[in-house]
């Protein structure tokens, strides 16, 4: 469990060092000190969170018991995915829950001490100017929005019609892009291509893509993303992304 032992950050500079302090020990625990930071996700444990530290270091811990948090809280739970999916598959899904963590901290700090527009947006320009957790863990920079919506365009002009939405999902459906609500316009029915993306690694729908959707949540992901293949896909009745496979556990 965190304590707030280093001085609470007041300024746009005070608030990026934090943000670069813990950003360094969460990089650390899901690289260098891979080894040590998996062992200590048991899934037999209760729910577990991974924090990074001002002082570059990350720690493995429950969430704090009071409420509300002095900080908002990391993904809680990543133990129980541990061994639901492929190491590196994990160890990614843990990379963008820490990005978006870094983000909510660094964001609470600007809305505490009352950051205005320009404060912000040259906080998250400082921010948006190192790479994140996740493109150096996995070592796979995101294209630009720019250049997924031109691949994405040219993509789509091949990627034929697009199967409407249904309660009770056929295999067809399963592995079609992601649905989107039909519009007279074609123009309008290419941008909502473009407009998807996936559940699992955020990036956007292209058209020779193999997708999958979730029948409990029913958002969309990449077949890689989630391990699953066309010819896995067909012997598969009801497919439960591993978000709500974890949350069944929890319950349980």
């Amino acid at each position: 469990m965190e304590g707030i032992q280093n001085p609470i950050p007041r300024t746009v500079e005070e608030v990026f060092s934090d943000f670069r302090g813990r950003r360094a020990g969460l990089i650390k625990a899901l690289s260098t000190d891979v080894q040590k930071f998996y062992n200590q996700c048991d899934p037999d444990k209760e729910n577990l969170c991974l924090y990074g530290l001002p002082n570059e270091t990350w720690e493995v811990n429950l969430p704090v018991e009071e409420v509300p948090p002095e900080l908002p809280e990391p993904a809680l739970g990543i133990n129980f995915a541990r061994d639901g999916m492929q190491e590196k598959d994990w160890i990614s899904l843990v990379a963008v829950h820490s990005d978006s963590w870094l983000i909510s901290v660094a964001f609470y700090f600007g809305a505490r001490f009352g950051f205005g527009k320009n404060e912000r947006k040259r906080l998250f320009q400082m921010i948006n100017d190192l790479p994140t957790i996740f493109e150096v863990v996995t070592g796979n920079p995101k294209q630009s929005k720019d250049q997924l919506a031109n691949h994405n365009s040219s993509k789509s002009k091949s990627s034929g019609g697009k199967p409407r939405h249904s309660e009770s999902h056929t295999k067809a459906s399963k592995m079609s892009p992601p649905p989107r609500e039909e519009d007279d316009s074609g123009d309008d029915e290419e941008d909502d291509e473009q407009g998807a993306v996936c559940g699992a690694c955020g990036d956007n729908y292209g058209g020779d893509e193999f997708w999958i959707c979730c029948d409990a949540c029913e958002k969309w992901f990449h077949g890689k993303c989630v391990k699953i293949t066309p010819a896995k896909a067909e012997h598969i009745k009801h497919y439960k992304c591993p978000s709500c496979s974890t949350n069944k556990k929890i319950k349980a």
